[in-house]
């Protein structure tokens, strides 16, 4: 909880925007580690609509908040409004973290190498798999950008089929991976799954408070199939406990959670966060819902 009486006129904002945002965890986890360092800082969430978001840019650079993180669905519609961009935020195509120094806004993307480490971390190695990825969205571009150089395959599957033509389009530029894209239906999906070694679920579907809802239903996994869910409210999907009762290898997206906003805290105050304390945190308060 921050202790409002630290914050003076010398207190720095860092904030995160998106719509919606209370399911956030990333309020909590910066704060609590803004204060295990006694830095003079607070960071707080803003929910913006989608009509007011050139607006909402524009009061955060004027108001002098230092660091931005942006969440669903402004990853890629950021991009327009910022006066830098990271060679690799620009490859991937969505952004998930802005700095404001002398009044110009810098973007980034930590999302890529923090659902690497993530993936690392689990003991689950991806090179040479065979990658299903659920969504075409500013987290799965983020993912499939840092997989595609040790991947043998990746299917992208989105409801929205010439967004995922784009994305492979793109993809392909960047690897000698094979690389394919489909529309997203029940066909394209078991055929999908039956091929694949990873799964990447790079929708919102089954985030809180849809958190009984999957994407797939569980007589279409298989036990050898990995599991990596990028929702981590709630901690457990539906999705990652019908994969458990097959038996397959699972990850939630909360290590990725905390590995990408560790490297944002990190550009933004020049001190590297305690992970331990950030992850304990979330895990402590989502376990409380």
């Amino acid at each position: 909880m921050l202790n409002q009486n630290n914050i003076s006129t010398n207190t720095k904002i860092l904030c995160i925007i998106g719509h919606p945002i209370s399911h956030s965890m990333s309020p909590l986890m910066h704060n609590i580690a803004l204060k295990d360092l006694k830095l003079d800082y607070v960071y707080i969430a803003f929910d913006v609509i989608p009509d007011n978001l050139k607006q909402a840019l524009e009061g955060i650079k004027a108001l002098n908040i230092r660091g931005i993180n942006v969440t669903i669905p402004y990853k890629e519609k950021v991009i327009r409004y910022l006066d830098f961009l990271d060679p690799i935020a620009q490859k991937i195509g969505a952004v998930n973290t802005i700095k404001l120094k002398d009044g110009l806004f810098f973007g980034r993307n930590t999302d890529a190498e923090g659902a690497i480490q993530a993936l690392s971390n689990s003991g689950i190695n991806s090179s040479g798999l065979d990658v299903l990825l659920l969504g075409s969205g500013g987290a799965a571009k983020a993912v499939s950008y840092g997989l595609i150089q040790n991947i043998n395959k990746l299917t992208i599957l989105n409801r929205t089929e010439h967004k995922a033509k784009e994305l492979a389009d793109k993809l392909k530029k960047e690897s000698r991976s094979q690389i394919d894209a489909k529309k997203l239906n029940e066909t394209t999906l078991t055929n999908a799954i039956k091929e694949a070694d990873l799964l990447i679920n790079a929708t919102p579907i089954g985030m809180y408070p849809s958190h009984h809802e999957s994407i797939i239903s569980r007589d279409m996994l298989h036990k050898d199939l990995a599991v990596f869910d990028l929702i981590y409210n709630p901690l457990e999907t539906q999705l990652i406990k019908d994969a458990k009762t097959l038996g397959c290898k699972t990850l939630n997206g909360l290590d990725m959670l905390i590995n990408q906003g560790a490297l944002a805290f990190e550009w933004w105050t020049n001190k590297k966060p305690n992970t331990i304390l950030m992850k304990k945190k979330v895990i402590e308060t989502l376990s409380e819902k």
